[in-house]
């Protein structure tokens, strides 16, 4: 393994031969829902204290952090199913799934109704509420003959919607993917097989880039190069340990802050 300030090489990737590359969006490109487990985790706990449970607030705080952060890349709904199963446990009736999905994002988006609305108005730029040097990265991709996808465990309509506000969609086009209440239809691993089969790809030939367990444990599962985007959502730079520690986990093969290393990722994966 070698480090230096932007870059932690964990084990050697290869020096070209690359044809697309897969983004997840919240965390990765977007930074509008900065904060959503200060959202979710409170309502879950909220819920589950509604069953009548002994257990302290510490305690369902930190079985549904458990969760919420293990299941974080897959669709949202699959937390939501989860928060079902828990109530279960305790004795409770829980609500459908998506009944408890649908009452998170009218809180998540009360919380990020002003940052949509800055976006809208022009009093914030794309700049402000994406990873630093992201559309930096993105232009040096596109410029290099790269297909770039987008796989968001985010509400399809969502995705779409905010992508176009930080001005993300035209380096990604139709290949902007989301999660559906018909949330069968749609995974990071379909997405992923889907790539593959329709660009008549090898694993080696994609880089995948996130800061969930999900889409790095995924893109490894092809045999492509993973890039954990370990990124400090509230301070803007250097690395936010947590998620470093589990993507490490996950297998990635690169670890980075954010996109202000874009001379060193030219580098090591084209290199020039």
């Amino acid at each position: 393994m070698n480090a230096t300030p932007s870059i932690e090489v964990i084990r050697p990737v290869r020096r070209g031969g690359y044809r697309s590359v897969l983004f997840d969006f919240d965390g990765t490109l977007s930074l509008l829902r900065e904060g959503w487990p200060e959202v979710m985790i409170p309502m879950m706990v909220e819920v589950l204290r509604g069953t009548g449970t002994t257990e302290s607030d510490t305690e369902l705080t930190a079985s549904v952090e458990e969760f919420v952060m293990r299941l974080n890349g897959r669709q949202t709904i699959y937390q939501m199913i989860q928060l079902a199963d828990e109530v279960r446990k305790r004795g409770g009736e829980p609500l459908e799934p998506l009944a408890y999905k649908h009452e998170y994002h009218a809180r998540l988006m009360a919380r990020i109704h002003g940052r949509l609305g800055a976006l809208t108005g022009g009093t914030a730029t794309s700049e402000d509420w994406t990873v630093p040097a992201s559309h930096e990265l993105l232009r040096s991709l596109q410029a290099r003959g790269l297909s770039l996808y987008l796989a968001s465990g985010t509400d399809l309509k969502f995705v779409r919607h905010e992508a176009t506000l930080l001005g993300l969609t035209p380096f990604f086009g139709e290949h902007i993917y989301g999660a559906l209440d018909d949330y069968q239809n749609f995974s990071k691993q379909m997405i992923i097989e889907r790539i593959l089969k329709e660009n008549h790809l090898r694993g080696e030939e994609l880089i995948g880039f996130g800061d969930g367990f999900v889409e790095i444990e995924e893109i490894k599962k092809v045999g492509g190069v993973a890039v954990a985007v370990a990124s400090d959502e509230v301070r803007r730079t250097g690395i936010n340990e947590w998620k470093r520690q589990r993507l490490l986990r996950a297998g990635a093969d690169v670890v980075i802050g954010d996109y202000r290393c874009l001379p060193d990722l030219v580098a090591l994966f084209f290199g020039e």
